[in-house]
């Protein structure tokens, strides 16, 4: 990469840092002018001036115009939503964490919680299997929307207008040679996994392991999080598939439930 590009990328992410770092100051005082800011920081006005700009453009923070003299800022509304989803994300962990553990002793395989952010899926818990031989998950992993039996559950289960804003633009990359590349047959996966009501992966993020994924769904009924069941394909032979995709399905429900979301 040209020098010019790195040191340019390099600036801008001091600039963000420099930004984001002002929010902190609000921690003691929920109230600020530009010139406790510019003091707090050691910036100069105008770089101040221009940070808080930004972000009160995206909901950062909000500008409290009590006279011409007299303007302050305090935070906005984008931290509580933020702080609402990590909350949410938190309490999500907590209640499914002690029915994966029971799970991966009754399956001995890799259990995996997975939700999805904007057009990626993210794994946001684990239970590891004891097995010597093991497919290997990493809590914050990201992974496409197209490959994986969780990834594919949550985004056969998105609103349809999101649905529809993510399909049209969304490119099928291949991990592996039997991740889903045409558009076609993914729509026709996703009618399946809804009819279905849970979602299988064989071989598309690593090849020769098999994933199981039914959804985790919240109180009003929306789908949350994919709850999953992964390992490599010899051990996925019936009768023993269908023994563990039916400890997946009411594990799952059992989460569901706990959520406060009722038939």
């Amino acid at each position: 990469m040209p020098f010019h590009f790195v040191k340019r990328e390099m600036l801008m992410n001091e600039s963000v840092l420099k930004a984001l770092k002002l929010l902190d100051f609000f921690i003691e005082e929920p109230e600020l002018t530009l010139r406790d800011l510019a003091r707090l920081s050691g910036m100069p006005k105008p770089t101040v001036y221009r940070f808080l700009a930004a972000l009160e453009k995206y909901h950062f923070v909000k500008k409290i115009k009590y006279s011409e003299l007299d303007i302050r800022y305090k935070l906005g509304t984008k931290l509580l939503e933020l702080g609402n989803v990590v909350a949410e994300q938190l309490e999500l962990r907590k209640v499914a964490l002690p029915h994966m553990q029971r799970l991966g002793s009754e399956v001995e395989e890799v259990v995996h919680l997975t939700i999805r952010e904007g057009n990626e899926a993210v794994y946001i818990e684990k239970v590891e299997s004891k097995k010597a031989l093991r497919l290997f998950i990493r809590v914050g992993k990201r992974a496409p929307l197209h490959a994986g039996s969780g990834p594919k559950l949550l985004l056969a289960f998105t609103p349809e207008e999101e649905f529809q804003q993510i399909i049209s633009h969304y490119p099928l990359e291949s991990l592996t040679k039997n991740t889903i590349t045409e558009k076609r047959k993914l729509l026709e996966e996703m009618k399946k996994i809804r009819a279905d009501g849970f979602a299988v992966s064989e071989g598309e993020q690593d090849e020769d392991t098999v994933g199981i994924s039914f959804p985790v769904r919240d109180y009003t009924g929306n789908v949350i999080a994919a709850l999953g069941v992964s390992g490599l394909k010899y051990a996925f032979r019936e009768p023993r598939l269908t023994e563990i995709k039916e400890r997946v399905r009411v594990a799952a429900e059992q989460i569901s439930k706990e959520l406060g979301f009722i038939h």
